[in-house]
C-alpha cells in the first residue's frame, strides 16, 4: 500500500485571517518561518470536502494540469484541508465574476447562484477581450480546457463565476501583466456530500453513471437553461463546438488510469475517508473517465 499523504498540523499562532469569500469557514495562516500563506478550509458537516480537495489536486497533478496545491490539514484536532496561497509576487487575483462585469454591461458580478450569463461562450469572448496577444489568449482558453476536462474527471459541479480568474500585477503606468490562474476550489466533487448508505446504494443499483450525468455543473451553454449542464456534457459540448481547446486536453486522460487513481484515492488516511466513500470516489472517476474517451473532438 501507498504512503498516507501527510498532515499539517496548523497552530493557533500561526492564524492571519478569516477569508469571507465563499460559503464555507476558513481561514488564512503563516507558518512560523515562512513565507507563503495558506488558506485553512473546513468541511461542512457530514461532508468529505477536506479529502475531495486533496484527491482533486493529486488528479491534476497526474494530469499534469496547472492547480493549486492542496494538503490534508488539521487545526485543533478538526480536520480540514490547506490550500498554498498562489498570489505571490505582487500578484492579485481577479475572479471571473468581476472579469465578466467589466467586459459586459449588463452581467451582474453580485448575483450567487443561477447565473444563466455565466456561459462558456462568455467566458471565452472575456478571456479574448483580456489579452491583446492572441497568443496568451489561446493559451489561456486551452487552460480553460484543461480545467474544465478535471472537472468532468472528478465530478466537480462548483466551477462557478469566483471559481476561476487572472493573476494581475500592475507594470509602471497604467499597465497590467496577467496570467490565467491556477485551478482552485475542487470541494465539490467525488460524491463528497453523500453518506455511505447512498453510496452503497447507488453502487449497488449501478446507479454511478446516472448520478454523474445528474449532476448541474457552474458554467451554463447557454443563458436560456435554468442549469448548467454536468461537467461531463459540458465537456461533450465544448469539445465538439471548439476542438482546437479541447483536444489537446482531452490528450491528457492518457496520463491516467486505474492503478494511478486507485494509489491516489488509497493514500488518503483510513481515518479521513470511509471504504465506502473510497469505493464510491474509484467508481465515479472510472465511469467519467471512460465516458470522456469516448469523446472525439
Amino acid at each position: 500500500m501507498s504512503e498516507f499523504y501527510p498532515i499539517v498540523t496548523v497552530e493557533p499562532e500561526w492564524v492571519l485571517e478569516g477569508e469571507d469569500m465563499g460559503s464555507k469557514e476558513k481561514f488564512w495562516y503563516r507558518e512560523t518561518g515562512d513565507t507563503r500563506n495558506c488558506l485553512f478550509k473546513y468541511p461542512r458537516r457530514y461532508t468529505g470536502e477536506h479529502w475531495a480537495e486533496k484527491i482533486a489536486a493529486e488528479v491534476a497533478a497526474c494530469l499534469d494540469i496547472l492547480h493549486a496545491r492542496v494538503e490534508l490539514a488539521e487545526f485543533q484536532n478538526v480536520h480540514g484541508s490547506a490550500t498554498e496561497s498562489f498570489a505571490r509576487r505582487g500578484r492579485v487575483l481577479i475572479h471571473g465574476n468581476e472579469i465578466l462585469g467589466i467586459m459586459m454591461s449588463d452581467y451582474n458580478p453580485e448575483m450567487k447562484f443561477h447565473q444563466s450569463a455565466h456561459t462558456l461562450g462568455n467566458i471565452l469572448a472575456a478571456l479574448d477581450n483580456a489579452f491583446t496577444n492572441r497568443e496568451d489568449a489561446m493559451r489561456t482558453k486551452q487552460l480553460l480546457a484543461q480545467y474544465l476536462v478535471l472537472d468532468a474527471v472528478i465530478g466537480n459541479t462548483d466551477r462557478h463565476h469566483e471559481n476561476w480568474g487572472l493573476l494581475l500585477r500592475k507594470l509602471e503606468g497604467n499597465k497590467w501583466d496577467g496570467f490565467f490562474a491556477p485551478s482552485f476550489d475542487h470541494a465539490s466533487s467525488l460524491g463528497r456530500e453523500l453518506r455511505d448508505e447512498k453510496r452503497d446504494r447507488l453502487m449497488a443499483e449501478d446507479r454511478v453513471g446516472r448520478y454523474a450525468e445528474k449532476g448541474h455543473g457552474g458554467i451554463y451553454w447557454s443563458v436560456d437553461e435554468r442549469r448548467g449542464p454536468s461537467p461531463f456534457e459540458l465537456v461533450r459540448r465544448a469539445s465538439h463546438a471548439h476542438p482546437d481547446l479541447f483536444q489537446s486536453a482531452l490528450a491528457k486522460l492518457d496520463r491516467l488510469d486505474e492503478g494511478s487513481l486507485r494509489r491516489i484515492i488509497d493514500r488518503v488516511p483510513s481515518d479521513w475517508m470511509s471504504p465506502s466513500a473510497r469505493k464510491f470516489a474509484m467508481a465515479l472517476m472510472c465511469y467519467n473517465l471512460e465516458q470522456l474517451r469516448k469523446l472525439d473532438p
